[in-house]
Formats: C-alpha cells, structure tokens, sequence
C-alpha cells in the first residue's frame, strides 16, 4: 500500500510539473492553479508514504521517477531534445530506483 500511495504522489507531482511548464511562469490562470492543487494533492501523498517508508528511499524513487517522467512528458509534449547524456543519466537513475526496490533492507517491501 504505501508504494501505490507514492505512485499517486508521484503521479500528482508529474501532473503539477507538466502544469508549470504549461503555465509559462504562472502567466496562465488554469494551469498555475493546476500547479498549486496537484502539488498540495503531491506532497499530501508523500507525507503519508513516509509513515511507511524511509524518507531517503521515498525520496529517492519520488525524484527518481519524477525526473524520467517529466523528461519523457518534456520530449513527447513539449517537444524538449534529449541528448544522449541525459538519456544514459535517466537509465542510470532507473537502475538506482531499481536496486534499492530489489536489493536494500531499508526500503518497505
């Protein structure tokens, strides 16, 4: 239960994220209380996950998973380029996400 809690709040951040991107530095009414709300809705989120989890480890897959996200909305939506060191930086970043879900005794299982 507390992974699906942090995948909302990881959800809601990639929402708030994608929102501020759209809202062109708060310039645009819509979006920029799309940021507000899915940030509150976020962090409300993660606040309950770390009941369960360690806050390294649940900050480390919510920036983790965060960061791929928005880089991929960024390619797909905002037509942003990657370039291959960011690509081999994202798998990297994966690959941490994954070895802390298999591997460490610390993170919530």
């Amino acid at each position: 239960m507390p992974y699906l809690i942090l995948a909302a709040a990881i959800l809601a951040e990639t929402i708030g994220t994608t929102a501020l991107q759209a809202s062109q530095q708060f310039t645009r009414l819509g979006p920029s209380i799309v940021v507000v709300l899915a940030y509150a809705v976020a962090f409300y989120l993660l606040a309950i996950a770390l009941k369960f989890m360690p806050v390294g480890i649940a900050y480390a897959i919510w920036s983790g998973l965060g960061i791929v996200f928005i880089a991929l909305i960024g390619l797909l939506v905002f037509g942003q380029k990657l370039d291959l060191a960011a690509v081999l930086g994202i798998v990297l970043i994966v690959a941490g996400i994954a070895v802390i879900n298999l591997f460490s005794t610390s993170a919530t299982h």
